[in-house]
């Protein structure tokens, strides 16, 4: 008996996703899941300020990067939309005549908020990508509970963890953003008084 085929997802099923849904192409399957929800957005809003703000555009830290919100990578066949990315600025694939909607380079540093629909996803699928393609680091943010792994590239070995970080210890420093401290607050957000 012979199998079907299977049909390998393309960037035209990502291009065809309902608009409420964020679509990603990991290993020839579709994946589709919902917009974040508020503590997920919130972390990756704060975090991204902090990032753009210290390395990005050198206000309060050593600049050298460019730091993107949901940047859409195509890497090989695959098509993923991690919560943050990263490129040095000597690898940053912008050409202001080029105005796609994606990046073909992989970035130096990739960060993937936890949520309950993405983090099988992104532990499993995601991870194992950028690790093929060269990302030096990830960091896997867990809002709820509220903590931080990093992960270095190590050579043939995939990912080794540099350490889990969380709760409202902080400041945290982070590789490859040591350089400046960031606090807890730019991970979970500062607290808002009821109404």
């Amino acid at each position: 008996m012979t199998g079907v085929a299977r049909r390998v997802a393309t960037y035209e099923d990502v291009l065809n996703a309902p608009e409420n849904m964020v679509a990603e192409v990991l290993d020839g399957d579709l994946h589709l899941h919902p917009r974040p929800r508020r503590r997920h957005t919130r972390t990756a809003s704060a975090l991204g300020a902090h990032l753009v703000t210290a390395f990005d555009l050198g206000a309060t830290g050593p600049a050298g990067h460019i730091v993107l919100r949901r940047p859409e990578l195509h890497l090989g066949c695959d098509i993923l939309v991690p919560d943050l990315a990263a490129w040095r600025d000597a690898r940053f694939p912008g050409d202001v005549d080029n105005d796609d909607p994606f990046f073909e380079v992989a970035p130096d540093w990739a960060c993937e908020i936890l949520s309950d629909s993405t983090a099988r996803v992104d532990r499993m699928k995601k991870v194992p990508i950028y690790a093929r393609e060269g990302v030096a680091f990830v960091w896997i943010v867990d809002p709820r509970d509220r903590t931080i792994e990093v992960l270095r590239l190590g050579n043939a070995s995939g990912y080794e963890l540099v350490g889990t970080w969380g709760g409202d210890e902080g400041p945290f420093q982070l590789v490859p953003f040591d350089a400046v401290p960031l606090p807890a607050v730019a991970f979970w957000g500062r607290s808002i008084p009821p109404r």
